[in-house]
């Protein structure tokens, strides 16, 4: 069986879907390995890297795919996929991306809907990325801010800390909470579901943030926030508004699953805050979490606040995020391997396959998109 790792053809998409580390696992697992050249060098891994790991090396996507039954991918590809195969990778699944598929009789699985249950957290391709993307955030502001991030005691005298305000603790708020910690930063972060204010607290920083009744079910089953009511959002934005005038950085990562991200930072709030403050926008992705937000730009506001909306930063941070994916992916396969056919053997009825598999058959079968 051939799989093929095709290289991404998106605008600013830097990563890749295998690694050395992963095709070697992959042939030892009786497969065929298919990269298409130049496929890594964004990640820093040379085709002479892919070759030494057993790899055949594919001129262009079409050689790659020739005969292949499995491809491997960041976003979806381009290229016209053979009837047929198995595509896995994070497909950005909505109703006519899986009807394309269906049509073309392509089995797509789209990893960014697998189900946050314990035995797939070895295959989260959202949390092992946003993990990356809430440390490079971070690093991004320190870089982007005109005072130091830790208190610095001088014979001249003493810098003060930045005040670094996190808002949602989901995966990557709370690794952008971690590193501003040890950055040197006075912490503080928010966010709507109830068992987060005792994450942020044991990361050491403080919690801001407005709760009720409503809030108790902020959380879906899968561990994703829920999107909540705009009376909900209109005095959750009272609480942190006051608290965000005081701040010299501020890291928005607030995401609802399938849905445009909610604006917590508000055209007044930025006006509040300080000349020289940062605000990064981890959910330029879906539209912002910042009224002020470009999506794939930084911006200066007319009050001096710089707002970096770049978007894809997982892809910011390319060869760590690459390692990542590449083994999320091959742990999925591994897991749904029939070693005796040495083929995937993929079970509806399971959990993990069901919450991603949006084609098969010719037909539209996931849930969310089925007619």
């Amino acid at each position: 069986m051939r799989l093929a790792v095709l290289k991404e053809r998106r605008a600013g998409e830097s990563r890749v879907a295998a690694t050395p580390e992963t095709v070697k696992k992959l042939k030892a697992m009786g497969l065929g390995v298919a990269v298409e050249a130049g496929a890594g060098l964004a990640s820093g891994i040379p085709d002479a890297e892919y070759a030494a790991a057993g790899a055949e090396m594919a001129a262009d996507a079409a050689s790659a795919l020739q005969g292949a039954e499995i491809v491997f991918a960041v976003r979806a590809p381009e290229a016209p996929l053979p009837k047929g195969v198995l595509l896995i990778g994070t497909l950005g699944a909505d109703a006519a991306a899986a009807s394309a598929y269906a049509a073309a009789g392509v089995e797509a699985c789209s990893m960014e809907l697998l189900p946050r249950i314990t035995r797939a957290q070895s295959m989260d391709v959202l949390s092992s990325q946003a993990n990356l993307a809430g440390y490079r955030a971070v690093i991004e502001a320190a870089e982007a801010f005109d005072r130091g991030f830790p208190m610095l005691m001088t014979a001249a005298g003493t810098i003060p800390a930045a005040n670094a305000f996190i808002m949602g603790a989901g995966v990557a708020g709370l690794q952008a909470i971690a590193t501003a910690r040890r950055l040197g930063g006075r912490v503080s972060a928010t966010d709507v579901r109830p068992a987060a204010k005792e994450e942020i607290k044991s990361l050491g920083a403080s919690f801001v943030g407005y709760e009720d009744e409503e809030s108790k079910a902020a959380q879906t089953a899968g561990g994703y926030a829920k999107q909540l009511s705009a009376e909900f959002y209109a005095k959750q934005a009272e609480v942190v508004a006051a608290h965000i005038a005081k701040q010299d950085v501020v890291i928005c990562t607030a995401l609802v699953q399938g849905r445009k991200a909610p604006t917590l930072v508000t055209a007044e709030m930025v006006a509040s805050m300080k000349p020289g403050s940062v605000i990064v926008d981890i959910a330029a992705d879906a539209g912002g979490n910042c009224a002020a937000t470009v999506p794939g730009e930084m911006i200066v506001t007319p009050n001096g606040v710089k707002v970096l909306g770049f978007t894809n930063w997982p892809g910011r941070i390319p060869a760590a995020a690459s390692a990542l994916y590449a083994r999320n992916l091959l742990t999925f396969l591994t897991t749904f391997w029939d070693k005796e056919a040495k083929a995937p053997k993929l079970p509806p009825e399971d959990d993990i396959v069901a919450g991603v598999t949006l084609t098969r058959g010719g037909a539209v079968v996931h849930k969310n998109f089925a007619a």
